[in-house]
């Protein structure tokens, strides 16, 4: 790769990624307005990202600007860095998510989740009492819940509904409890369980309550939590890849600026 060429599309691609920086800052201080509490705890690491993803850029960007040997180091060891990073997050979260599936049941078509299928760190997150606690309140203020009965006007629709994985865990008793449901938001607790997991006990009717003490709950949310994480395990792949090739250029810049020194 030429001298110029190499310096040329550093600049550009790191140009195009201090504007992708600064939408990423953006939505983060938009995020940090208008959203509420739950959504607000993103804030700090969309920011953190937005400020990281800057500073690398302008600093390759004026490394190849000025063929500025000294600052293309400094970039090359920040961006090593971060794709290192990239990678062991990225190998966790494949971990980390590999266990863990739903459990079917006649005549429903979603699935149900059990708390101990998921991975040992997915327990020690949800089992926590303060995590939970937070995780809770946050579940409550969506109330995603209480909405079921406005999806689904009538309980044939309700029945025949795929719920989520949260509303399936948090909205309703474990189907083995055998409580019927008199609608999408009520079950008939004056029945005796059917089975001795200790969820039918915990569930209630009230709004602030539902099943978000179960474990069925916190099955749920690990599935999600799993589905989000493997998106992103995803999309740090493409990452990682996109960064590599970043990388390679900025090497070949970063010699070329080298040999334009040591000439001059």
């Amino acid at each position: 790769m030429g001298i110029g060429t190499s310096n040329f599309i550093v600049r550009w691609i790191n140009f195009l990624t201090m504007l992708l920086a600064i939408a990423v800052i953006i939505f983060g201080v938009w995020m940090s307005t208008h959203h509420d509490s739950c959504r607000r705890s993103l804030t700090l690491p969309v920011l953190g990202l937005g400020a990281v993803i800057f500073v690398v850029s302008i600093i390759g960007f004026l490394g190849a600007l000025k063929r500025n040997s000294i600052l293309l180091w400094i970039y090359l060891i920040m961006l090593c860095i971060i794709l290192v990073a990239i990678l062991v997050f990225t190998v966790l979260a494949f971990i980390i998510t590999n266990n863990g599936s739903g459990h079917s049941v006649p005549g429903l078509r979603y699935k149900e989740y059990q708390l101990q299928d998921y991975s040992s760190w997915f327990l020690k997150q949800l089992n926590n009492t303060k995590n939970w606690n937070r995780l809770k309140n946050c579940l409550v203020k969506t109330e995603d819940c209480n909405n079921l009965p406005k999806k689904y006007k009538t309980i044939k629709k309700y029945k025949s509904a795929k719920l989520t994985a949260i509303e399936a865990g948090c909205c309703r008793p474990p189907s083995q409890c055998g409580y019927p449901a008199v609608n999408a938001s009520y079950y008939d607790l004056s029945f005796h369980p059917i089975s001795s997991d200790k969820d039918c006990k915990l569930y209630k009717n009230s709004r602030a309550t539902k099943c978000y003490n179960c474990d069925s709950c916190k099955a749920g949310v690990a599935q999600y939590m799993k589905t989000e994480w493997r998106v992103v395990a995803i999309f740090n792949v493409i990452l990682f890849v996109v960064l590599s090739m970043i990388y390679f250029v900025g090497c070949c810049a970063r010699r070329s600026a080298a040999r334009s020194h040591s000439k001059a």
